[in-house]
């Protein structure tokens, strides 16, 4: 069975990055989005990355995005913050003193799934590095680990597998509802 390519072409890049790319304070700096020069060197592919139309890149900062990385969603990432110390007003405080901004920088092959915040206080995500769906990262996480849950924490590491044990994981058998509901046939009633 041949799949067709999951990454994006320049163009679909392109679009999704005007639409997702915000500079919330661009009166105190423009981050610039820099994009590894590997994400455009895959035979047979324009780009080998994702990054969603809906998901927000704030280009406060800087960002690096390497190779191979996919950004889901509505995913959120970060670069700038706000000084919640004091009991002076916060809105006052930024005011006289602007806000908190660092960059960003993610290595090869990270994932960040659906509905995942990166907030500004992680500023390395290493190769490897997955984020699962609806966590919020407050800490740089180490290469290769998978983090999950408010706030993130590590939940597992991504392990080396034969090609044997990646086709038994393709060979599982998926949940069905014509068999969970023992149904000859399923019947399209959607809307």
């Amino acid at each position: 069975m041949r799949f067709q390519s999951a990454s994006q072409t320049k163009r679909e890049l392109e679009t999704s990055l005007k639409e997702c790319r915000r500079r919330p304070h661009s009166n105190i700096n423009k981050g610039k989005l820099i994009l590894a020069p590997g994400v455009f060197n895959t035979p047979g592919s324009e780009t080998n990355v994702v990054i969603s139309r809906f998901s927000i890149l704030d280009n406060t900062g800087n960002i690096h995005i390497g190779p191979w990385c996919m950004i889901g969603a509505r995913a959120r990432i970060y670069t700038h913050d706000h000084c919640h110390q004091g009991r002076d007003p916060l809105l006052a405080v930024q005011e006289k003193n602007g806000i908190l901004w660092q960059d960003k920088y993610l290595g090869k092959d990270v994932w960040i799934h659906e509905n995942a915040i990166v907030l500004y206080q992680a500023s390395i995500l290493p190769d490897g590095f997955v984020l699962g769906a609806g966590s919020v990262l407050t800490k740089n996480p180490g290469a290769y680990e998978i983090w999950g849950g408010v706030p993130a924490r590590k939940i597992g590491d991504r392990k080396d597998l034969s090609p044997t044990e990646i086709k038994a994981c393709f060979d599982k058998p998926a949940f069905s509802l014509k068999e969970y509901l023992k149904l000859d046939e399923l019947k399209d009633t959607s809307f």
